[in-house]
């Protein structure tokens, strides 16, 4: 199998597959916060050095704005409050040839579970969807490239400095199949239609999408 898609992708058709469709051959700059939250994940688990950190974040993004200091300093003070796991391997690439996806796992823990470092700020109790499935979309890698079982994942939201661990439901694995089918077409070149309930507001793809009649297909 040749085209893999990119647990992105997954997450992203989920969400809305008509905007992936439009998005995939773009170029995705990483946004400051993310750069922020990754660098201060892969220093978890030992001595927060934040001057030392801070110095790498520059060396990923020479021009950091003040803001972006900022958040730095915000997730040093709520990181410094938790205690964590330290990692055996990061940044793993990972793949499933039997669902045709692969990405890139950010860390693999001792006892065989696995962590997400994610930028958004953590919801009030567990974690969020998308979250959800991005962590079935590793499970599902995971025991194709490790060779054995992986029951769950930890979702790390660093701007929080907060750690949590899901085991993803029946529902989150159909979810996921769904979404796999959805990037699979878009991949062929199919535009997908338009979710009834689509997250419209704020997308930059709105007028194109949205021009012309819709099919009466697309209500079914």
């Amino acid at each position: 199998m040749t085209d893999y898609i990119p647990v992105s992708g997954v997450v992203a058709c989920h969400t809305c597959p008509r905007r992936y469709y439009f998005e995939r051959s773009e170029e995705h700059p990483e946004s400051p916060r993310y750069t922020v939250c990754k660098q201060v994940s892969t220093h978890l688990g030992e001595l927060l050095e934040p001057e030392q950190i801070w110095q790498e974040i520059l060396c990923v993004l020479p021009e950091a704005a003040e803001d972006v200091r900022e958040l730095f300093d915000e997730c040093i003070a709520a990181c410094s409050a938790t205690a964590w796991q330290r990692p055996v391997q990061v940044d793993l690439a990972v793949e499933s040839d039997t669902l045709g996806i692969r990405g890139r796992v950010d860390k693999v823990f001792e006892d065989g579970t696995f962590a997400v470092a994610r930028s958004s700020a953590a919801p009030k109790a567990g974690v969020y969807t998308t979250d959800r499935l991005r962590v079935a979309c590793y499970i599902a890698c995971l025991n194709e490239t490790l060779g054995r079982p992986v029951a769950g994942g930890y979702v790390e939201y660093v701007a929080s400095g907060v750690c949590r661990y899901v085991e993803p439901q029946p529902r989150d694995r159909r979810e996921m199949i769904k979404a796999i089918r959805a990037a699979k077409r878009v991949v062929a070149g199919e535009l997908p239609p338009r979710p009834l309930r689509a997250p419209c507001e704020g997308c930059p793809h709105l007028e194109r999408c949205t021009a012309g009649p819709r099919r009466l297909s697309d209500l079914f």
